[in-house]
């Protein structure tokens, strides 16, 4: 973005002095900004400063425009940088904590971004102790930044950059924060309480978690014969040992102890009628979707799969 020597002549033309001041004081203001939180990742720094040059400095090019002094520049850049970010707002959507929760089986690991913000220092440290003691195996926990005092405009600049949900305990966002985390679709938290925070940001990391999957048995029904049926294939004529055969459940052929089919029930016939399913002590016919090789003496087990919440 800068020359080695820190000039913008690659951004500007000679004729534009008024609008290279007023950029290269804005970049001036970003990092001093910055500078007060020497604790931020070298990534944030990042993309903290292309985040905000790039809106401003990715529209000079789109137009020239002639301008009288320095005011008037400055007026022109504030004008197209909200242009920018109304325009970044339909595209772009800022991380809530109902998002994350719905993001369930899409990475190996979920990265939960939080900037805590606490009235003194020892609340800090406890809610940020609480936090990362938390089981990080399938997802963790990053606190992007942690201090004391209000939850300020800098923290939502930095959110937007990190992706990271804002969570404040006794603390008030600022006005000018509440108004740029509202346009910037940032989620700010604020709590009384302080488990109340540690409970809800499980919950979100509970709810991040993959449902633990649990096979149960429904039933067993040995194949005594076989026959062929015109637009049907091959159904296994079969008598139901236990349980229920269910039209729609998930089945597994079974011979001498080997599985050789796994898959859906087809159809399933009780006499020349369609069921829905056939319990204990009947007799029906029962096609297997896409397989054709079944023989008697195999055994047709109907299973399920239930899935249950875990949590933290």
């Amino acid at each position: 973005m800068l020359d080695v020597d820190g000039s913008f002549e690659p951004l500007f033309a000679d004729d534009h002095e008024s609008e290279r001041r007023a950029f290269e004081e804005f970049v001036d203001r970003v990092r001093a900004r910055l500078a007060l939180h020497p604790d931020l990742h070298v990534y944030h720094y990042a993309s903290y400063e292309i985040t905000a040059l790039r809106r401003l400095m990715g529209r000079y090019g789109t137009r020239e425009a002639e301008v009288d002094d320095e005011r008037e520049a400055r007026h022109l850049a504030e004008e197209r940088e909200a242009k920018t970010r109304q325009a970044e707002l339909v595209t772009a959507k800022r991380k809530t904590l109902e998002d994350l929760m719905r993001e369930t089986g899409r990475a190996e690991v979920i990265d939960l971004n939080l900037i805590v913000k606490a009235d003194v220092q020892g609340s800090v440290q406890a809610l940020e102790d609480s936090l990362l003691k938390l089981p990080q195996e399938e997802v963790r926990v990053n606190i992007v930044r942690a201090g004391a005092g209000g939850i300020t405009e800098n923290d939502v600049t930095l959110a937007m950059a990190s992706d990271a949900i804002i969570v404040g305990f006794n603390v008030r966002p600022a006005a000018g924060a509440r108004e740029l985390a509202e346009a910037e679709g940032v989620d700010i938290r604020t709590y009384k309480v302080i488990y109340d925070a540690i409970d809800d940001i499980k919950a979100a990391l509970s709810g991040l978690l993959k449902p633990e999957q649990r096979e149960r048995i429904l039933g067993e029904a040995e194949v005594r014969q076989t026959f062929r049926v015109p637009k049907l294939g091959v159904v296994a004529g079969s008598y139901v040992r236990s349980g229920v055969i269910r039209r729609n459940a998930s089945v597994r052929l079974v011979r001498d102890g080997v599985i050789v089919y796994d898959g859906k029930i087809g159809s399933l016939r009780r006499f020349k009628d369609d069921a829905a399913e056939v319990r204990e002590g009947f007799e029906c016919g029962i096609g297997l979707e896409n397989y054709q090789d079944v023989k008697e003496g195999d055994i047709i087990e109907a299973y399920e799969v239930e899935e249950f919440a875990r949590s933290i």
